[in-house]
């Protein structure tokens, strides 16, 4: 990697390690999700909100980097508080995968902790649970008339499957996985290389029925972090199973996403099909793509690596440039999240150009893969 690349990566992480040190001895083992006047809230009244162990993952991360054992007290200290969720079955959902892989599954690769394996096994029977073997899916929200809604976010939660394979030596978590890939990549990727946020199927016999809106700005359209989910996913995909096809997807989503980013300066548009005269970024989007073209540059011939990690590095020095919060006016890292293009999809949760807590996770987390490459 070019010296001018290792000294951004170096000085970058220093940042990160300057701040996170700051703002984890207020946070501690809270459950952030978005800032409210430069200071994150906490969600642990709704414990099974999907993002409550983002900022557990962010601490792991650190952990992992420091060996500071405060890191650890307060990341295993969140994985306990979520066993409650483990046990209210009608709090569970798709999102178990982001829920436990950033938590016990962390906990476990990183101290090989038995209880964190349980949980994390116990959260894989449960996404599994969720398969719809006549339609080839994964149920995504539950509610009685949401049987047959897919989402593109469930590719990040599908890894957690192919984990559990490798754990439990038990082959039907990763034949689940690649199924819900496997109709994913046939039902949500366009040719183009765009994709759907939502498909809605016949819940008996997986025919399609309906592609909505969701939180991109119109049918049709390219949110930015649906295409984000897709390219990331489909790259994990690749390297839990050794499919092609996977990794043939997700280089197909990252070319045009790589064709639309230098458009916007290589920070993501809230969508890539959005108004001209929208200015609605969104920072997590550009957080997650570079984990997903690091990803795949470590899956390509060295001949093709170039080509994404250069794009990689220049979406995070974008977001270090024009996003990036290094001062303590607000605990956030990445200024310029949006959750949807649409205000009124989730009011409490309702972010615009601001700092959210999965952008934070994904930024620390494409550094972190940046400096292993480097050592």
């Amino acid at each position: 990697m070019q010296q001018h690349h290792t000294s951004f990566i170096e000085n970058t992480w220093s940042k990160i390690e300057r701040k996170l040190s700051v703002t984890s001895r207020r946070i501690k083992d809270g459950m952030p999700f978005k800032t409210i006047d430069g200071v994150y809230d906490d969600w642990q009244d709704l414990m099974d909100w999907w993002t409550n162990t983002f900022w557990a993952g962010i601490l792991w991360h650190m952990y992992r980097e420091t060996k500071e054992e405060i890191y650890r007290t307060y990341a295993q200290s969140i994985e306990e508080k979520m066993d409650q969720v483990l046990h209210e079955y009608d709090k569970l959902h798709h999102d178990v995968g982001f829920m436990w892989l950033l938590s016990s599954v962390m906990n476990h690769e990183l101290t090989g902790d038995d209880r964190a394996r349980q949980r994390g096994l116990l959260a894989a029977n449960v996404l599994s649970g969720r398969a719809n073997i006549a339609g080839g899916y994964i149920r995504a929200w539950n509610g009685d008339n949401k049987a047959g809604w897919a989402i593109i976010d469930c590719m990040m939660n599908i890894p957690l499957l192919f984990w559990a394979s490798e754990k439990s030596k038990d082959a039907r978590f990763t034949h689940i996985g690649t199924m819900h890939a496997d109709k994913v990549m046939r039902d949500f990727v366009r040719p183009d290389g765009s994709v759907h946020h939502i498909v809605i199927y016949d819940e008996t016999n997986g025919e399609v029925l309906e592609t909505p809106r969701g939180q991109g700005y119109e049918v049709g359209s390219s949110w930015s972090r649906g295409q984000s989910w897709a390219l990331y996913g489909f790259a994990q995909s690749y390297h839990w199973t050794g499919k092609q096809e996977y990794l043939d997807t997700a280089k197909r989503i990252a070319h045009y996403v790589m064709t639309c980013l230098p458009l916007h300066g290589y920070v993501p548009p809230c969508d890539y099909r959005q108004p001209e005269d929208s200015e609605l970024l969104d920072s997590s989007a550009g957080a997650i793509t570079a984990c997903g073209l690091i990803e795949i540059a470590k899956a390509v011939p060295p001949a093709e690596q170039r080509v994404y990690l250069e794009s990689a590095i220049a979406i995070l020095r974008a977001l270090d440039e024009k996003c990036a919060i290094w001062d303590h006016t607000n605990e956030g890292l990445l200024d310029y999240g949006t959750g949807a293009f649409h205000k009124g999809i989730y009011t409490r949760a309702e972010v615009f150009n601001g700092p959210m807590i999965y952008g934070d996770y994904y930024y620390v987390e494409a550094i972190c893969k940046l400096k292993k490459m480097l050592g």
